[in-house]
């Protein structure tokens, strides 16, 4: 099962975005950038700052998130998210994938006669592997047997400006179910500590009213762009 947890994020993370964008736009000294900020000043920097579509500051400010119970599918899908962000994976290398959790499609898991072929897959899969090992093949060459349902683990670290990216990509609709999962739920726990930043973000009929898709457009948009 998907789990996220927010571990770390840069303190007052609004309020620094606030004070890089008051270096752009003031003769302030870098020894001054974060003297009398009230919070309205803050609130007044970020919005000005989102509807200038001035995204550089929004880079100094990141999020680090636990997540568990992502199938390999996914997290290859993840990993392409490569500017501005950072990760740990859990090894299939040097961590035995003994009784291995797996990811079970919700197409597949509603139907119970293809749930049952698919689990009596992934313990075939298990038995192979168990086999390797004790024959004395290394973790690093078992490894080969095992499927893209199995789950894996990150430590992820992301910018606000990588964050929006990837909240508008994999937050449509048109995004791969568990995937589109995991963003929701790394959306959910940024707002909880920083509303102002991510108050627009997510798919792009969320966060700018268009829609990228053209023809594959899912219909919710009606801005949509034709390429």
């Amino acid at each position: 099962m998907l789990k996220v947890i927010l571990l770390e994020h840069t303190p007052e993370p609004e309020k620094l975005v606030a004070a890089a964008a008051r270096l752009c736009y003031s003769p302030k000294s870098a020894d001054e950038l974060m003297e009398n900020f009230t919070p309205d000043k803050v609130e007044s920097f970020v919005r000005k700052l989102v509807s200038l579509g001035h995204e550089s500051p929004m880079e100094h400010v990141s999020f680090t998130f636990a997540i568990d119970g992502i199938s390999r599918a996914c997290s290859h899908q993840l990993v392409r998210h490569r500017i501005g962000a950072s990760y740990s994976q859990k090894s299939q290398r040097y961590v035995k994938e003994n009784q291995f959790d797996y990811v079970t499609p919700p197409k597949i898991a509603a139907r119970p006669e293809l749930a049952a072929k698919f689990d009596r897959a992934m313990a075939d899969m298990q038995s192979v592997y168990q086999e390797l090992m004790q024959a004395g093949v290394p973790a690093e060459d078992a490894r080969f047997v095992l499927p893209n349902a199995a789950s894996t683990s990150f430590v992820l670290t992301m910018n606000v400006r990588s964050l929006w990216h990837f909240f508008e990509l994999r937050c449509c609709t048109r995004a791969q179910w568990e995937i589109r999962e995991l963003a929701n739920a790394m959306l959910a726990e940024v707002k909880k500590v920083a509303p102002l930043l991510f108050e627009h973000a997510g798919a792009t009929c969320d966060s700018m009213g268009i829609c990228f898709e053209g023809d594959m457009s899912c219909g919710r948009c009606q801005n949509v762009i034709k390429r």
